[in-house]
């Protein structure tokens, strides 16, 4: 197996799930993550920066936290941009072994945290302490480089259904849905690929969540699935439509990951964090894994 090195932070992308008490199986995935062998009581850090009632947001967390045997858990919600780039904030999270960032409103997260020493602090999380950088509903879009900022497509992939925004980055080249059955957000994906086909689709069911290690591969935990959109090679009328209009899309690529699903990519060793997993990636979705466990330069 190998060991990770001080680069090899991992990514924890969770879909949501409004019933936040049912998702201990996925916070104890994090724990085990954050904590890593022989350090089971990890310093976590909830970032409650997308929500407007932070305290209500941190206590279901807390409690199953607790649960799970985490002794220090920390709440950093920085309200304003201010905040934001205080040192004192950001040396909270910079030292943190698992960073979860909570749901409510990527849009409010971003314009809070984005470019602030917030935002800088997580990357140096990740690529200086090893650090499990966790994002929940809201705060699971917000990790790509390009942010799904607002939107729906309820009946059909309709031109501009969907919004983006710039997100945090720990992801490039991929945009990232949640809620994604439940809500029946295909088409709102779909929406964004159609305009934007240099850009994957990923979507994650509610209590279902995407282990990323980067350079090593993925793994699906939780009760749903995980739904890959590629738009690369697709024919589409999108550029010539009017605003509202359908959209044609021919050819695009559709792959769906199931809990218990994972892979490695070509040439990378079993790791002690994807549990089991041994497959290598099928040439239909290597690129896609690849971007998802590439190292970004910042973290």
């Amino acid at each position: 197996m190998t060991t990770p090195t001080k680069e090899d932070g991992c990514l924890l992308i969770i879909g949501g799930d409004e019933q936040r008490q049912c998702r201990e199986r996925i916070l104890a995935r994090f724990v085990e993550l954050a904590g890593g062998p022989g350090h089971p009581d990890p310093n976590v850090v909830l970032l409650t920066s997308a929500s407007q009632e932070p305290e209500e947001m941190a206590r279901p967390y807390q409690e199953a936290l607790a649960r799970l045997g985490v002794t220090r858990c920390d709440i950093v919600h920085a309200a304003n941009r201010e905040q934001a780039n205080d040192p004192a904030v950001a040396e909270r999270i910079a030292h943190a072994d698992g960073i979860l960032i909570t749901g409510g409103d990527q849009k409010r997260l971003m314009a809070t945290i984005g470019g602030t020493a917030v935002d800088q602090a997580l990357h140096e999380a990740l690529k200086r302490r090893c650090a499990c950088v966790a994002g929940t509903s809201a705060g699971a879009s917000a990790m790509a480089g390009h942010m799904l900022a607002s939107g729906s497509a309820e009946y059909a992939p309709a031109k501009g259904a969907a919004t983006l925004g710039a997100g945090l980055g720990f992801v490039q080249h991929i945009v990232i849905d949640q809620h994604f059955s439940q809500r029946h957000r295909i088409n709102r994906l779909l929406s964004l690929i159609a305009q934007n086909p240099y850009l994957y689709g990923l979507g994650i069911d509610e209590d279902t969540a995407l282990v990323v290690e980067r350079g090593v591969g993925i793994e699906v935990i939780g009760d749903g699935g995980v739904t890959l959109v590629d738009g690369r090679a697709m024919i589409t009328n999108a550029a010539d439509i009017g605003e509202g209009e359908q959209a044609e899309l021919i050819g695009v690529q559709l792959h769906v990951l199931p809990a218990g699903s994972g892979y490695l990519l070509p040439g990378a060793q079993a790791s002690t964090r994807l549990k089991h997993i041994e497959r290598e990636a099928p040439a239909p979705i290597q690129a896609f894994i690849s971007n998802l466990t590439k190292r970004n330069p910042l973290s």
